[in-house]
């Protein structure tokens, strides 16, 4: 537990390198708000990590993975690289280099996302599939290790950068030496067992049979699957009249991945191992590609049956809608109201990471007690309650009490239900394919989110404007997630085990 909440902290603390930091970096330069909005774009990596999430289930980091193991290896390869990152943004005038300074921001960006793929892996991993309970206790450690890394971390560069002498560059001379530190975490956290070699090996046996014997298909699927990540990229980097907004991107995403599963389990049903013998290297090298991005995924509609599936996915999209739907209009709703910057700053965002942390250890304490299972049911329920107090505001107007009793009970369910959500999706993944599916999995939650949270404002507006109603929606929106997890609870207690 003390290594997870050590890797939350390596987690949290990059988003402060190209957030907050670069931000005020370059306001104080003189760049323009423009110029520095589209600094936030480095941020859409984040999105998409799990399009190379297979690669840290399959390849070794030369060195650093023979030594430390996979999980630990791709761990520290990551956090040196941010370090260097940091010595090279300290080098770098962005008045007269604006465009490395955005090449230094967006490597941080995927180093730090491709960290936190091994970081997810190495929590699952580090649990006792005998013990999928404390799955819990593991998810409020990285939680409240993130945010300390964010928050308080964070804070130091501010305070820093008020003292004589003191240069931004310098300060990110300050970050790449905080980095550093962090990577002593290595030391104290152990690589956990794996049966990763073994499930891959196997599969790649399979897969080079099929491949051998059905090359055409392999190969279509090999250019669904490729046309599936492009699409991916586009719809988060591309125009914005084709972005993952748009429905038709959503569709022909689930098409290409639908034909992908159902064509590679189709090559496999009828395998003949006497055509690997005449396998060359393009096969061997299709066959290869096919285990890493396509296996992950059959892996879990194969173990899980398609029905089931479908309906976690289901869930796993539509649990935190409410939360995130409400949260784009939060302050929107805070300024409506009349509440000033400086309450919004004090209420919304220092009191929002104290409470979290709390939140998040308090309720994986009860998420041990009563299982994840319950404590999804209870922490849906409380996310839900949670919103009406935002709908008695509307009513009241800007009571700074009644902001400070909202954000407090609001920060606290939204917490207990994201530790049971992170452990819930946790105890889903194959130990062979984690870095994979869990990226996935918790990809798909975020897509979900983000796609329909994007028409919040769209739904103020067709309600006239009408917050009390608004907020009453946005807690209503948890049921259909509860109904599903009621219906396939028997299921999933079976696949994560009776103690979870």
């Amino acid at each position: 537990m003390l290594s997870i909440f050590l890797f939350g902290i390596a987690s949290g603390f990059p988003w402060v390198m190209i957030g907050s930091v670069l931000s005020a970096w370059l306001k104080d330069a003189g760049l323009t708000r423009s110029a520095i909005g589209y600094f936030t774009a480095v941020f859409a990596v984040y999105s998409v990590n799990f399009l190379w999430s297979p690669m840290l289930d399959r390849i070794k980091v030369p060195l650093l993975c023979r030594r430390l193991g996979q999980r630990r290896g791709w761990i520290l390869g990551m956090q040196l690289l941010i370090a260097l990152c940091c010595l090279l943004l300290s080098q770098i005038d962005p008045n007269a280099n604006l465009t490395l300074a955005g090449l230094a921001a967006l490597m941080i960006a995927l180093c730090s996302a491709t960290q936190d793929i091994a970081i997810d892996a190495y929590r699952i991993d580090s649990i006792d599939p005998q013990h999928n309970e404390q799955q819990s206790s593991a998810a409020a450690m990285s939680t409240s290790g993130w945010w300390t890394g964010y928050a308080l971390l964070g804070a130091i560069p501010f305070f820093i950068a008020d003292l004589p002498g003191w240069q931004w560059p310098d300060v990110y001379l300050l970050l790449g030496a905080i980095m550093l530190l962090l990577t002593l975490a290595i030391g104290v956290a152990k690589e956990p067992h794996s049966i990763r070699e073994q499930a891959y090996q196997e599969a790649q046996s399979r897969y080079l049979a099929a491949v051998s014997a059905k090359g055409h298909q392999a190969l279509l699927v090999l250019m669904a699957m490729g046309l599936a990540v492009v699409l991916c990229f586009t719809g988060v980097f591309g125009p914005s009249w084709f972005s993952y907004q748009n429905g038709v991107f959503s569709l022909l995403v689930i098409l290409l991945l639908v034909y992908a599963i159902s064509a590679t389990s189709r090559m496999l049903k009828t395998p003949h191992p006497v055509a690997m013998q005449h396998s060359g290297h393009a096969q061997r090298a299709m066959a290869w590609v096919l285990v890493s991005m396509g296996e992950p995924l059959r892996d879990f509609f194969n173990r899980n049956g398609v029905r089931l599936a479908l309906a976690l996915i289901l869930f796993v999209m539509l649990f935190k809608m409410g939360e995130a739907i409400l949260g784009r209009m939060s302050i929107v709703f805070y300024k409506e109201v009349g509440f000033s910057n400086s309450d919004i700053a004090a209420y919304s965002k220092l009191l929002t990471w104290a409470v979290t942390i709390v939140a998040s250890v308090t309720g994986s304490l009860i998420n041990l007690r009563i299982g994840i299972i319950k404590g999804l049911f209870v922490g849906g329920i409380a996310m839900a309650a949670s919103n009406l107090l935002f709908a008695l505001m509307a009513s009241v107007g800007p009571d700074k009490t009644l902001l400070f009793i909202t954000i407090v009970v609001d920060g606290f369910t939204a917490a207990w239900g994201t530790v049971a959500f992170m452990a819930f999706i946790s105890v889903l993944c194959n130990r062979a394919f984690t870095a994979s599916q869990y990226a996935l999995l918790a990809s798909i939650g975020t897509f979900g989110r983000t796609t329909l949270g994007a028409y919040s404002g769209l739904i103020v507006d067709n309600l006239g404007g009408n917050w009390q109603l608004f907020f009453l929606l946005t807690a209503l929106m948890v049921v259909p997630s509860l109904v599903l997890l009621y219906l396939i609870r028997h299921r999933v207690r079976d696949l994560a085990g009776q103690r979870a």
